[in-house]
């Protein structure tokens, strides 16, 4: 969405691309789940009065259309793509195959998941936390409006405290909200350090992948 109130900014989603194309070329394996809530919000109609289900079917279809903006930006940076969807529609994408999704991997292309899970009441951290999972990544790296956790919004409350470090159990038991409950806890069984960092720092993509920069790590201490 970038600085626009609804839609696709074409500057923001090339600078993305920008960004994850440096990482691709540090020799890192990258697959992406991309939200929709630039262009519908389930959560949002369902308490306006639509139905859940129906509401979480048109955000899901939101996604799609920012996995084929995104995957066409990525092409122009010169890195191969392909778009996986979880709802099919083989006119315009791939169906979501684990093992092929594997395979465009280890030929080094960028595996773009669309959809979410395919069903509702599932969100797109959820989503991502699944496909993270079934790739075997060895970490899950989430793209905020923020540099990282904190105990409140920082954007309403200027002196929330920012934490470097949580656990899981942290994050549960303090609601903090970066994740939903399901995504943490789907983290948390499979051992998948979860890493969050600001979307919006040019860069920042590939600092966080050299050990650098401004981000929060949940994991579990061992």
């Amino acid at each position: 969405m970038g600085r626009r109130e609804f839609g696709l900014d074409t500057d923001m989603v090339a600078r993305i691309a920008a960004d994850i194309a440096a990482v691709v070329a540090m020799g890192v394996q990258v697959c992406l789940v991309i939200g929709g809530g630039n262009m519908f919000r389930g959560v949002r109609a369902a308490a306006a009065g639509m139905d859940r289900a129906q509401a979480d079917s048109i955000g899901m279809l939101a996604t799609v259309m920012n996995a084929l903006a995104m995957q066409n930006a990525l092409e122009k940076c010169q890195v191969p793509t392909r778009v996986q969807s979880a709802i099919p529609m083989a006119s315009i994408c791939e169906p979501y195959i684990r093992r092929r999704a594997e395979r465009h991997m280890e030929k080094g292309r960028v595996v773009i998941f669309a959809a979410g899970t395919g069903n509702p009441f599932f969100t797109t951290d959820t989503a991502a936390a699944l496909r993270a999972a079934e790739m075997n990544c060895d970490t899950l790296l989430k793209g905020t409006q923020v540099d990282g956790v904190y105990a409140a919004d920082p954007r309403r409350v200027p002196d929330a405290p920012r934490f470097d470090r949580l656990t899981y159990l942290e994050v549960l038991s303090r609601d903090l909200g970066v994740m939903d409950a399901a995504a943490i806890s789907l983290a948390r069984e499979n051992g998948l350090p979860i890493v969050v960092f600001n979307i919006h720092a040019p860069g920042a993509f590939a600092q966080v992948m050299r050990g650098e920069g401004r981000f929060t790590t949940i994991f579990e201490p061992k």
